[in-house]
């Protein structure tokens, strides 16, 4: 299923340059969305992004959006190269049994900051988000809305609590993988599981 597109003046497309009347195509349909969700993000955070503001942005219908990416998180993911994807990570966390809540989380965290491909988007992210306010509204949002708030809902737990535990895990990725503090920087993950995953547990509760 595709959107006819509007043709412009001309009479070709405006954003195309076809003929009037021709469809795009699955791929530049798919394009055009992720062009659009792109400027919306970076415009209104990811909060103020709705799948329907974005499919209008992308002159479709707000059904291909979810044909192609199921939801908004999906949009995000894609649009934005995260290199998370929450529809496989937050189940995860979800099942885990609630006195091993911090264990799951360290291991999980240790397991995508030690993916190299992964790794490298997340510290370009980071980066930008420290200096860009715009990247850092958008990257609170997104990692509070589809990352953390569905884990403390279902758990139970303050968001504070859980923030507190995201920032130590952070603090500890940062020394190990951006300023290569020695031991941490060499220590094996079953190591720092062991050091972390108590302290995680405890902001949890």
């Amino acid at each position: 299923m595709t959107e006819p597109v509007r043709p412009g003046g001309n009479g070709t497309d405006r954003r195309s340059g076809r003929g009037p009347g021709r469809r795009p195509g699955p791929t530049e349909t798919r394009e055009a969305i992720l062009a659009a969700a792109r400027d919306l993000f970076a415009e209104k955070g990811y909060d103020g992004a709705s799948l329907r503001a974005i499919a209008r942005a992308a002159d479709v219908d707000p059904a291909l959006v979810h044909h192609f990416f199921g939801n908004k998180e999906g949009v995000f993911v894609q649009a934005m190269q995260f290199p998370v994807d929450p529809e496989k990570l937050v189940p995860r966390i979800l099942g885990a049994p609630r006195d091993r809540l911090g264990e799951t989380m360290v291991r999980t965290f240790l397991e995508i900051w030690g993916d190299e491909e992964r790794r490298a988007p997340i510290l370009a992210m980071l980066r930008s988000a420290m200096t860009n306010e715009q990247a850092a509204v958008m990257m609170r949002q997104f990692v509070s809305a589809a990352l953390f708030r569905r884990a403390a809902e279902t758990h139970r737990i303050p968001m504070l609590r859980i923030n507190a535990a995201v920032g130590q895990m952070i603090g500890v990725a940062l020394l190990r993988y951006v300023l290569k503090v020695e031991p941490i920087a060499s220590a094996t993950d079953e190591e720092l599981v062991e050091l972390i995953a108590p302290a995680v547990q405890q902001y949890l509760g």
